[in-house]
């Protein structure tokens, strides 16, 4: 195991506050709109019947909401089902944006219940599944801490106004690694690409992160690009691949090479890697590449399919994690970047040291080496997918 003084201190400070925090909060509920801890019970998700009126179904990403020390257990789901007495079938089912469209686009399009009331994609999906008329309009009546969402948040393109989209978390991709095998960490694609990674680096299958962070690496603009610069950074992903580089290019099950060994480097998230180093006693770190990293939001959805009984419970369910308190306490899990005003001040009586991170409340000069990579015309977005996925060998 590599020593502590080998991570970063952004990271030796996360990990030695999370593991003082999860042992105070072990079998505890969420912090509360009064900042109160309250009690809870067991773990808060679980089957449910269709459309169930007591019920909210939700489908999100691994290792993205707070949970106990059993690894089974969400406080915050525990106390919102406390307050409101509505389960929550909460379920890990996103691991890549196109597979899980591509496991309901043909209930969506039918206009069948999917199993789900609430669903959490990346923007450009989130604005595929709005385009589409996949998604229903809130009752803004039934959301009320929606004024809570950051200013810079409260208004996109794909959803003007967030008539329909509310950003859950906002994500940071860059370098991640085994501090063991890579004492020296990660700072550039060149480390990246070291001769003692070959055959151990995984890469996401998220297309705007892994080539963003190629194209940034090429001092390409990602928020204004061409074609041929794109189709550049594409051959670059190939001739990694095919030079035994690369052993995969994976969705959220990226993590798990990490773990097993089988990669001792990635192009991931930050969230997952300082949650991983939380967990395996610092033996994975995180850093924004010198060239620059991507910046993206996932967001609540409510399907246009959610039967209409679920609509008012979803609904409840994303004012309740708008609450400055409750969201400051998933991102003292997550550590993820909240999107929620008023975090940061409560995020201070959890601990004082997270509310200072740039990983989850980013300074402007941290937020400067963040780009987002630009949207796609739907003619782009089916020649670039069929690119990366012919480069990654899908």
């Amino acid at each position: 195991m590599a020593k502590k003084d080998s991570l970063s201190p952004e990271t030796q400070s996360l990990i030695k506050t999370a593991i003082s925090r999860r042992g105070l909060i072990a079998g505890v509920g969420a912090v509360g709109a009064a900042g109160a801890l309250a009690a809870c019970g067991s773990g808060g998700s679980g089957d449910s019947a269709s459309g169930a009126s007591d019920t909210v179904r939700w489908a999100n990403w691994t290792l993205y909401l707070d949970v106990d020390a059993s690894g089974k257990v969400y406080p915050s789901i525990e106390e919102f089902t406390q307050q409101t007495g509505i389960k929550v079938d909460y379920r890990e089912d996103i691991n890549d944006n196109d597979e899980f469209y591509g496991k309901v686009q043909g209930q969506l399009k039918l206009g069948k219940d999917i199993g789900y009331d609430i669903v959490t994609p990346t923007d450009w999906m989130a604005a595929r599944w709005i385009r589409l008329g996949y998604t229903k309009e809130f009752d803004t009546a039934n959301i009320p801490n929606a004024v809570n969402v950051l200013d810079s948040l409260a208004d996109v393109s794909f959803d003007p106004g967030r008539a329909r989209s509310l950003p859950y978390q906002g994500i940071m991709a860059g370098l991640g690694w085994n501090t063991a095998k890579v004492p020296k960490g990660l700072h550039t694609l060149d480390d990246l690409f070291a001769p003692a990674n070959k055959g151990k680096i995984t890469v996401l299958s998220e297309l705007r992160d892994t080539m963003g962070i190629i194209m940034l690496y090429q001092g390409v603009d990602i928020t204004n690009f061409n074609e041929a610069q794109y189709m550049n950074a594409v051959d670059f992903l190939a001739k990694k691949i095919s030079d035994g580089w690369i052993r995969g290019v994976k969705g959220n099950e990226y993590k798990e090479d990490l773990i097993s060994g089988d990669a001792t480097a990635v192009i991931g998230w930050s969230g997952d890697m300082f949650q991983l180093a939380l967990e395996n006693e610092g033996k994975f770190d995180f850093a924004i590449p010198d060239s620059g990293g991507t910046f993206s939001n996932d967001n609540f959805l409510i399907p246009s399919v959610a039967p209409a009984e679920s609509k008012a419970n979803a609904e409840k369910l994303i004012n309740y994690y708008y609450e400055p308190a409750v969201a400051a306490q998933v991102a003292a899990y997550v550590n993820y970047v909240t999107p929620v005003k008023g975090a940061q001040a409560e995020m201070e009586k959890i601990d004082p040291t997270l509310a200072k991170s740039e990983y989850i409340f980013p300074s402007e000069a941290t937020q400067s080496r963040l780009k987002v990579f630009r949207a796609l015309t739907p003619a782009e977005e089916t020649s670039f997918t069929t690119a990366f996925q012919k480069a990654a060998g899908n």
